[in-house]
């Protein structure tokens, strides 16, 4: 298992800096100058001169680069040309937003998904199962936009329980903050849920004839029975592949949830700094989103030498 962790480390670290290296080169072949990006095209030559050699842009580029990475190591992701504000601490205010958004959003698919994915299973054949199949279907065809406004004129509008936008700070209120946050996590799990529960369902009846499935049976277990204990278990590589693949789906979620019920988390952040050309903030902050989808990759992995004794040995 040691062998088989550092390898996928290996791979991980390898990924990061591909994926840093691709950011970096992609940012300068768009746009060329950055400093003339920032300053906009009526800048004169002087004040982009006097920008690039302020923040070293007109040094060569792999001095940039290295300059870039090793500031990043230390914690310095650089700083905003408009406002002189660190990158470090305009990301800090929003992941209070983000974070629970998005782990709250995963946590509520997956305690929805779990169970009714496994009944649906038991069920199937049945109209139970059937009607819970369709309904999934169903789910995975809403886009997360449309469910959030739907949620926000029946919760929000016409039965006035909760707020349709806006953003009330933890330390202000955390009663405020989480009813601000029920709305778009609902939108979020509900959406993931209907996805999840169809890879559970798929997952649990491929393994429901299964030797060791009924082997399980024939030792005294219920169907019920052999299923939780047996073939939830045996189902859980396919599970968890796709678990992590919705962790990843879960920022584009966020993107368009945070737009659209006004949330000012990490995700919308971007956006208006793309919009702004803060080149520097929205290169230093999408590097750290992209590291979290490799490293969710990565935990994955190790799952998969825990789970499967095979994927470790084979690897």
């Amino acid at each position: 298992m040691a062998i088989y962790a550092l390898r996928k480390l290996a791979f991980f670290l390898g990924a990061v800096f591909v994926a840093s290296l691709a950011i970096f080169i992609l940012i300068r072949a768009a746009g060329g100058n950055v400093a003339a990006i920032v300053l906009g095209k009526d800048a004169t030559a002087e004040a982009i001169n006097a920008l690039a050699h302020a923040y070293g842009l007109d040094q060569p580029l792999p001095v940039q680069y290295f300059n870039w990475i090793t500031n990043m190591l230390q914690g310095d992701l650089g700083q905003s040309f408009r406002t002189k504000e660190s990158v470090a601490d305009l990301v800090t205010a929003r992941l209070s937003v983000s974070v629970p958004l998005a782990l709250s959003g995963l946590l509520l698919g997956l305690i929805i998904a779990i169970p009714v994915g496994t009944y649906a299973a038991r069920n199937v054949g049945k109209p139970s199962g059937a009607v819970l199949a369709l309904i999934s279907q169903i789910g995975i065809a809403v886009p997360v936009f449309w469910a959030g406004i739907l949620l926000s004129v029946l919760f929000g509008v016409k039965l006035g329980w909760l707020p349709t936008g806006g953003w009330v700070d933890w330390r202000e209120s955390p009663i405020g903050a989480i009813r601000s946050l029920v709305l778009p996590v609902l939108s979020l799990g509900l959406i993931m849920a209907a996805v999840l529960i169809r890879y559970v369902r798929s997952a649990l009846l491929g393994v429901m004839n299964q030797d060791y499935v009924r082997t399980a049976r024939a030792v005294g277990m219920t169907r019920t029975q052999a299923l939780l204990s047996v073939g939830l278990r045996n189902a859980a590589l396919p599970i968890v592949t796709i678990v992590g693949l919705q962790i990843a789906e879960l920022i584009g979620g966020t993107v368009i949830i945070e737009m659209v019920f006004s949330l000012p988390g990490l995700s919308r952040m971007i956006l208006a700094n793309v919009a702004a050309r803060e080149v520097i903030v929205v290169q230093s902050t999408v590097m750290l989103i992209i590291i979290f989808v490799i490293f969710v990759n990565f935990v994955v992995d190790l799952l998969y030498g825990v789970l499967d004794p095979r994927v470790r040995n084979a690897a």
